[in-house]
């Protein structure tokens, strides 16, 4: 399943929570009546939102079963996940970052770099997060430096500028 958000932290004392966003349509996600799954330990379970309001560009939900500033408490840290058919189509050119999770990252000359196991998004840009033989290389998304990116074969290829892949060393 895809990850859409993270429940940050309980907020005022009747159960809502606090929501770190993972998607670009908040507003389509995040209303009344939505449903989401989360994981706690090797148990999922369907969680519906009872109220939406944003503050400050984050939404404040309220879930169904969730009553009190302590349950809200418990669920810190959750993450608020749908099943991929439930994700709009992007244009071309865009990529949800699940998707981009697992591709080998190869540069143009064939050189193995490693695989993607994160991508962190910031407000600067996101950056591909590389496994290289269990160090990490941070990789600018960007298309001066990703040249092909193909999430059926899995495989991404880079043009790193001098010095990228050894910043980390």
């Amino acid at each position: 399943m895809a990850v859409v958000g993270h429940i940050a932290k309980a907020h005022g004392i009747r159960g809502l929570m606090l929501v770190h966003l993972d998607t670009d349509f908040p507003e389509d996600r995040f209303r009344v009546g939505a449903e989401f799954f989360i994981r706690r330990g090797s148990d999922v379970q369907r969680v519906e939102l009872t109220s939406v309001r944003f503050h400050q560009g984050r939404p404040l939900v309220g879930i169904d079963g969730v009553a009190t500033m302590n349950d809200a408490g418990a669920m810190a840290g959750l993450e608020l996940r749908v099943p991929p058919e439930q994700l709009k189509e992007l244009p071309a050119g865009t990529f949800y970052h699940h998707d981009l999770v697992g591709c080998q990252v190869d540069t143009a000359a064939g050189e193995p770099v490693g695989v993607v196991k994160a991508v962190d998004a910031t407000f600067g840009g996101s950056r591909l997060v590389v496994d290289r033989d269990g160090a990490e290389v941070l990789i600018p998304l960007v298309d001066e430096i990703c040249r092909a990116i193909d999430v059926a074969g899995k495989r991404i290829v880079i043009a790193p500028p001098e010095g990228l892949l050894d910043l980390n060393s």
